[in-house]
């Protein structure tokens, strides 16, 4: 257990409460600007990204009160930022629909309780390849944000990149307590400025911008969804439950909580209906960060409490698009080299899982997890004019490596554990 100074219910001082709601803010910016870039395309789209600030610090008041009451850090989801990428081309109403009703049919699951039915699909060695698939679906995205611009410029960016990811893994590896838990957001910066440094081209619009002002066009476009890409979406928020529960459970478990059923039965009610709302706004929807557990175990703070002023400070930025801009008016090379680390960090913990489960034990346990990785990491990498030549209705599952490789390692792994019943019988 986290030798904490505070409990999960304990209340700091004011003081102590904006000291740590003020860390939590640092580990919640990097993922909302980084996720939520690319995402709305690439580009500073500072009306998409005040209504993540929004939606988030909504959230989080919600979920520490009424929701899982743990102290959990949320920000958008990996995983549907890859389903948004790999359908771009379906139509955003059909994006934002599809994020709608899977948002919530997962409420509906949690709180019917069907929701531990799901969780059979999901056993260690598939939450495994899921983990592993998110980051390894993300590379082409990743290629193309540190290769950026033109033949000339791409060299110096790949360059740059190379160098600065070599940083940052330095600094992480001598770093420690609050300072590691922060290092997206000091690098975040430290690599924009260094970058405008040595390349210039600072765009100065941002500081033109209203430094307050609600967000333009708070609904966002809304079709019917297409089969397929509602289909993609479905698995992606299977696989985002699990990340829900996986998070609320390892905290909870250290924290050693009380009523876990409950907390988490509540828990993935608000995060399916935050994702409701999410689709009506028309951003990427949110999930629980199971990166908290670091910063309390470095902290030694484990209150609830501490996140009401990171919330606040949220709510406050989402109506300041002159700051959410500056903040924002990142070079795509640092985009890409940060995302790297947040991926390469996930791959870690999947690993890790693989060693405390004891997840690996004959070859056909690595061929499992290996196929989907393999397969899912070709299909990301499909050439866009075999993509087209795929039938429309299916396309967004079948060129979506992350859908196919978690499908994958479903069947397998349950093709499997019939086979083992059988030959028991």
């Amino acid at each position: 257990m986290v030798n904490e100074q505070y409990g999960l219910n304990d209340k700091p001082k004011l003081s102590k409460m904006i000291v740590f709601g003020l860390q939590w803010l640092a580990v919640a910016i990097p993922f909302i600007i980084i996720i939520g870039n690319v995402a709305s395309g690439g580009q500073a789209n500072i009306p998409y990204l005040q209504k993540i600030f929004l939606l988030v610090g909504v959230l989080i008041l919600i979920q520490i009160f009424w929701g899982h009451r743990l102290p959990l850090i949320m920000g958008p989801s990996a995983v549907l930022l890859i389903a948004i990428l790999t359908s771009s081309n379906q139509g955003i109403g059909n994006i934002n629909s599809s994020i709608m009703i899977g948002g919530l049919i997962l409420s509906l699951l949690a709180v019917t309780g069907l929701f531990k039915h799901v969780k059979k699909l999901f056993t260690p060695l598939v939450i495994i390849v899921v983990l592993i698939l998110i980051s390894f679906s993300m590379t082409p995205i990743i290629i193309s944000l540190i290769s950026s611009g033109n033949l000339a410029i791409s060299v110096y960016n790949f360059l740059f990149s190379l160098i600065f990811i070599m940083v940052i893994f330095t600094a992480h590896t001598f770093l420690k307590g609050m300072w590691k838990s922060t290092l997206t957001l000091s690098a975040l910066f430290s690599g924009t400025i260094i970058y405008y440094i040595l390349f210039g081209s600072y765009n100065t619009l941002n500081l033109k911008l209203s430094f307050i002002g609600i967000p333009q066009s708070i609904i966002g476009p809304l079709s019917i969804p297409d089969i397929g890409v509602f289909t993609a979406f479905l698995v992606s928020f299977l696989a985002l439950a699990i990340n829900d529960l996986s998070s609320m459970e390892s905290v909870g478990t250290v924290l050693k909580a009380d009523k876990m059923e409950k907390r988490v039965k509540n828990g993935v009610t608000i995060t399916g209906l935050g994702n409701f709302a999410s689709g009506l706004f028309g951003v990427i929807g949110p999930v629980n960060y199971s990166i908290s557990h670091g910063l309390i175990a470095a902290t030694g703070m484990a209150s609830r409490f501490t996140f009401i002023p990171t919330a606040i400070a949220l709510l406050i930025l989402a109506f300041s698009p002159m700051a959410i801009g500056i903040m924002s008016d990142i070079p795509s090379p640092v985009i890409g080299v940060i995302l790297l680390y947040i991926l390469t960090t996930q791959i870690g913990a999947s690993l890790l899982r693989v060693v405390e489960n004891d997840g690996l034990k004959t070859i056909d346990d690595g061929m499992i997890i290996a196929l989907p990785v393999i397969l899912g990491t070709s299909i990301a990498f499909l050439p866009s004019e075999v993509v087209y030549k795929l039938p429309e209705i299916i396309r967004p599952v079948l060129a979506n490596g992350f859908v196919m490789g978690t499908l994958i390692v479903i069947i397998l792994e349950h093709l499997r554990h019939i086979k083992r019943h059988a030959s028991e019988k």
